[in-house]
């Protein structure tokens, strides 16, 4: 397959183009961008200092590998790195990084229009970022998650994987996995179980998971000692997953919104 770029883009010489790349009128490829096969890059697109992977699909207007929005920034060729399959809707902005130097996208992910990714985050596979949400500079998302329009995530949060945060939250503390997250400011209303059977999580795991959140935000005691609760027993490797990712929180965990029920349907049931 030949690569196919619009007589209007203009290429910097430096840029590597895989096979059946294909690059649309009045786009800019700048220094230091590689983009793997069959990645389609669209028209009126800005990619640069970018490692882009196979298998893309960037639409109109989208800006990739652009400068951290960030004071700090002095210059330096930074970088960000984009993996497989990933669909990039138009005018999305993802910059690349600053303080790592490196911001860093999974696979898979739909990143829909006007979403942003800011410097240094690291992003897993499978995230749906909706409409006019953003990330902050250093946000950390785990795999498989949903974050709803016009979500606001503050920098170095930290969301594990599988979670769903309903549009509009305003996130300022990390979430814990397999969660769902709604309101301003946002709180935990219960778990994301329709995630955690699209994630093949069987009976055994969510069951795990159900006891190990109750443990954590509805036992009434610390969490520093429902922690060291969970930790004294078997679990799961679920459970393990969400005991750890709330072991190792340096901003602190986002807690149960008081009107929360304790057994309820998805989407909210614990």
């Amino acid at each position: 397959m030949s690569i196919k770029i619009h007589p209007t883009a203009v290429v910097d010489p430096s840029a590597q183009l895989a096979e059946g790349v294909e690059v649309g009128p009045y786009t800019i490829l700048g220094k230091n961008v590689s983009i793997g096969k069959n990645t389609v890059v669209g028209p009126h697109c800005m990619v640069e200092y970018s490692q882009i992977g196979s298998d893309n699909r960037i639409h109109m207007g989208a800006c990739i590998g652009t400068p951290p929005q960030d004071f700090k920034y002095s210059g330096q060729p930074t970088k960000l790195i984009l993996g497989d399959n990933n669909v990039i809707r138009e005018y999305v902005t993802l910059n690349r990084g600053n303080v790592t130097e490196l911001t860093v996208i999974g696979n898979d992910c739909m990143f829909m229009a006007y979403s942003h990714v800011g410097h240094d985050c690291r992003v897993g596979n499978g995230l749906v970022l909706v409409n006019s949400s953003a990330l902050a500079g250093h946000v950390e998302v785990g795999d498989g998650v949903i974050i709803g329009g016009m979500v606001g995530i503050h920098q170095f949060v930290r969301i594990g994987s599988v979670v769903m945060l309903g549009a509009g939250s305003m996130v300022g503390l990390d979430v814990p996995p397999f969660c769902t997250v709604q309101g301003d400011r946002a709180k935990l209303v219960g778990l994301n179980l329709i995630g955690m059977r699209r994630a093949g999580i069987g009976r055994e795991g969510i069951s795990s998971v159900k006891d190990a959140f109750k443990t954590l935000f509805l036992s009434g005691v610390t969490l520093k000692e429902a922690i060291e609760k969970l930790k004294s027993g078997p679990m799961t490797q679920e459970a393990a997953s969400l005991v750890g990712f709330v072991e190792k929180s340096k901003r602190g965990i986002m807690r149960l919104r008081k009107s929360a029920p304790e057994e309820e349907e998805e989407p909210v049931s614990v």
